[in-house]
């Protein structure tokens, strides 16, 4: 079966649902049920709608069906010397582009290259009707009026079935180098910040246990002359760290604990929550175990300009997200009466707080 019929069939399947009221969970290769939670409704398989339809190596565009697996596709773009600057955790070997776009998960490199959705530049979509429609396109500068394709990065499949994507790639740096500092968390989110306002080619900065990781990506020229200035004590397999904090392999991360992701602004000092911490992209993102009760690690997180989500907690399926402020609710919600007008796809996702 080619992609066109493929397409059609997961387009029948929705516009059936719909004159039907049934409700489709949307299948993919299921790395991220955790995040997303137990929808209700059909199975919908979508693994089935792979591949990659174009590449352009020249133009840094790639254009791919969302069944495809990012092992896939980041092997592709590897052997001409390219990467998805995203760098987008897996969580398993079965990841897939449109889970990935989907959750609207960035990795290590996000603060330095930009988020996933700074590189979508177009989406295929089936929406709650069961109508194919395609916003965006191949090229950086292509909207007039909303950007529709973003706002499938992070919608949990709530607005739509992802049929295609087109990503901005970038060449992969020739050298990188981590080096290791050993100091105090409030110390190192200064640095973290310090560095950042500075013209260093930082690629990723955490800070776990006591010791901050900085990451440099360049040129051999740029790296020495970074490590000239910073010192530091060099990493070994310094590759492998980085993946391991990417997907959650860390022994930090190795327990049932409950996981909370909070964003807040980088240079916000270290918060007064009971637990352990560990500090990624600079200090914007900062992971806490912790069983504090939500309310207050909610409220701490909001008192200083950010929020929290309960990540992941033991055998839970389903991160509890921030509650949203009453104007942004009222908008997600028209969102999802315009994209899916009768609810039917990831229903549990779209009400998930």
């Amino acid at each position: 079966m080619d992609d066109s019929d493929i397409s059609q069939q997961l387009s029948e399947t929705v516009r059936h649902a719909a004159q039907a009221h049934t409700r489709l969970a949307i299948c993919g290769g299921g790395t991220k049920r955790f995040y997303a939670g137990d929808i209700e409704g059909d199975s919908l398989d979508v693994t089935g709608h792979c591949g990659i339809v174009s590449y352009e190596p020249t133009e840094l565009i790639v254009t791919a069906r969302a069944g495809t697996t990012l092992r896939e596709l980041e092997a592709a773009l590897a052997d001409k010397g390219q990467m998805l600057a995203f760098e987008p955790p897996w969580f398993g070997e079965a990841a897939t582009l449109g889970g990935t776009i989907a959750c609207g998960f960035s990795g290590p490199r996000r603060p330095y290259a930009g988020a996933a959705r700074d590189f979508v530049l177009g989406t295929r979509i089936i929406n709650g009707k069961g109508e194919i429609l395609h916003f965006g396109g191949e090229v950086m500068k292509n909207v007039a009026g909303y950007d529709v394709s973003r706002l499938m990065v992070g919608a949990l499949g709530s607005l739509g079935v992802l049929l295609e994507v087109s990503l901005k790639v970038l060449p992969k740096p020739a050298r990188e180098v981590t080096l290791c500092f050993e100091m105090p968390a409030d110390k190192g989110i200064s640095i973290m910040n310090d560095l950042g306002a500075q013209p260093l080619p930082l690629s990723a900065t955490c800070h776990a246990g006591e010791t901050l990781y900085i990451r440099l990506s360049g040129t051999e020229l740029g790296i020495h002359a970074a490590r000239a200035k910073l010192g530091g004590k060099p990493m070994d397999k310094s590759e492998d760290f980085w993946r391991d904090i990417r997907e959650h392999r860390r022994t930090f991360f190795n327990d049932d604990a409950p996981l909370w992701r909070l964003s807040v602004p980088p240079a916000t000092p270290v918060i007064n929550l009971p637990g352990q911490w560990l500090l990624d992209w600079g200090g914007a993102q900062r992971w806490l175990k912790s069983a504090a009760p939500a309310r207050e690690i909610r409220q701490k997180a909001e008192s200083v300009g950010g929020h929290a989500t309960l990540f992941r907690q033991g055998k839970m399926n389903g991160a509890q997200f921030h509650p949203l402020p009453a104007k942004l609710a009222a908008l997600n919600q028209s969102l999802k009466r315009a994209f899916d007008p009768n609810g039917i796809i990831n229903r549990a996702v779209a009400t998930a707080t």
